[in-house]
């Protein structure tokens, strides 16, 4: 195996090791020592595997490390959000690009549901590799009954 670079999330960090996913692939790595990474961080850098097994990997370099918020906000999604929403059934998911940077995702769940969908996005470390491997700086949650809108943004 050779190094591998890339834009990781970290899905677990103790004091020991810690486990990556690369965003572009979802390949799972799992660190021989946790160079002081913590769960939910982004980095960009290279991971080589650790002799002779070559089965945990060691972080070689780091070119930036960030976190990336995910926020629920008090605001309603943007009339293009629910226009697109209007027009699709119940249970469906939209991605539409952003002028610029970043892309919209317009979901739409039962009334009764979506605070609940709108704290599943929130919470699912998902959402943040998709944010890193857009590569924008933060994720903003709007909901309105029936409609949950995730907007991908730079900072």
């Amino acid at each position: 195996m050779t190094a591998i670079e890339g834009t990781f999330l970290v899905t677990h960090a103790d004091e020991d090791s810690a486990t990556l996913r690369n965003v572009s692939d979802s390949q799972v790595l799992t660190l021989a020592a946790n160079p002081g990474v913590e769960a939910g961080e982004v980095l960009e850098g290279t991971v080589e595997p650790e002799p002779p097994m070559e089965v945990t990997y060691t972080v070689t370099e780091i070119v930036e490390r960030r976190t990336i918020p995910v926020e629920a906000v008090d605001l309603a999604p943007t009339t293009q959000a629910t226009d697109i929403a209007a027009e699709q059934p119940t249970g469906e998911l939209t991605t539409v690009e952003r002028a610029g940077e970043g892309e919209i995702h317009v979901l739409t769940v039962p009334e009764d549901e979506t605070e609940a969908a709108a704290a599943d996005v929130v919470e699912d470390e998902s959402t943040v590799a998709r944010a890193a491997r857009l590569g924008v700086d933060r994720v903003e949650v709007r909901t309105e009954r029936g409609v949950v809108s995730v907007r991908y943004l730079p900072d």
